[in-house]
């Protein structure tokens, strides 16, 4: 059983009075593991006591875990799924603990009988490079993980922090590695200069690197940093102001295009048709979060509106429970969502 073996006990009333009440120990063979598992002063452990309100006590490298049974199965899963993860090679930190709890419960509430399905183990997309493996942390980013491999082109949308521009980079890196492309391409709307970058001081990369920063960081998480400055000085992986890839045509290549909201319609036109063969495109922006001028419709805006059903695109969109920064970030996007339904209603009230 993945390196642990399942005690059972008669099981005991937990802390919040549930009836449907459930108690196993799990036991894992390496110690280590186990160890790196609970997390420092079992921090992982009170993690999965605080989200799904169950009782979790660790002895050496055995945990007893107590509850609500769906919790408690949901709990085992998540432990389960870590453990193997470390087994493999990975590292396991709290936002991977995060991630196995909000998989273990949208499995759950996916399924329409409580049997044994409960007990299957989690099954998350993965993106791996040889520097690192990210696992999805939410049912929406597995799905634009899966999305990403089977579709030429993806448009993710959403609040900033659910983790799109930076799992678009991590599946280019990953696509380069493998050979399945031959360049990556970096692009982002240049709105704070007005795309006039012409009178900026420095050559094309120090003009955009301020625009491109995120994208930048996502690549030096995903592969060796002296491996990155060799791809673009070589032109393997290249930074591609939006206003200036007018005319081409882009084969062999996964292609970013990053803050997409703040492309005019007819930006966003010509970026699409320069995909090229064998070629991976991923649109990525949050529509709330829109500079362009005011009256100027926003190119990703009329996208999802024109391209919607089309085939062999896939457009994934991303909600405020998605946000896998701190957990305030989620409570901050949430608010201004409200407020901004608030604001709308109040908009169509007066007209």
């Amino acid at each position: 059983m993945n390196g642990h073996e399942l005690v059972s006990s008669p099981a005991r009333q937990p802390r919040s009075a549930v009836t449907d009440a459930n108690h196993f120990v799990l036991t894992f063979e390496n110690n280590r593991f186990a160890s790196e598992l609970f997390g420092q002063f079992d921090q992982n452990l009170k993690l999965l006591e605080e989200r799904l309100h169950i009782d979790a006590r660790p002895r050496g490298n055995s945990v007893a875990i107590s509850g609500d049974l769906i919790a408690t199965n949901q709990a085992r899963r998540a432990l389960d799924f870590l453990y193997e993860r470390l087994q493999k090679g990975g590292s396991v930190e709290v936002s991977d603990v995060e991630g196995a709890i909000r998989m273990a419960q949208a499995a759950d509430d996916q399924l329409t009988l409580p049997t044994l399905e409960r007990k299957a183990k989690l099954s998350m997309a993965q993106i791996s490079t040889r520097k690192k493996t990210i696992a999805a942390r939410t049912p929406t980013q597995d799905a634009y993980m899966r999305a990403l491999e089977r579709s030429e082109l993806v448009l993710g949308v959403g609040p900033a922090g659910t983790g799109k521009t930076y799992l678009a980079v991590a599946h280019a890196a990953q696509l380069l590695e493998r050979g399945a492309v031959d360049k990556i391409i970096l692009s982002r709307p240049a709105v704070e200069a007005g795309e006039r970058l012409g009178f900026l001081p420095g050559d094309m990369k120090e003009k955009v690197d301020p625009y491109l920063r995120p994208l930048y960081d996502a690549l030096y998480d995903m592969m060796p940093g002296d491996k990155v400055e060799r791809a673009i000085t070589a032109g393997v992986i290249e930074i591609a102001p939006l206003a200036f890839m007018r005319g081409r045509t882009l084969a062999n290549a996964a292609v970013i295009l990053d803050e997409a909201q703040n492309t005019t319609s007819m930006q966003m036109k010509m970026f699409l048709t320069r995909l090229g063969e064998n070629s991976r495109m991923i649109v990525t922006g949050d529509p709330s979060q829109i500079d362009l001028p005011r009256g100027v419709k926003s190119g990703l805006v009329e996208a999802l509106q024109v391209l919607k059903g089309v085939e062999g695109i896939s457009v994934i969109r991303f909600k405020d429970t998605d946000v896998v920064r701190h957990p305030l970030v989620g409570r901050i996007v949430k608010a201004y969502d409200a407020q901004y339904a608030v604001h709308e209603e109040s908009e169509d009230f007066d007209r």
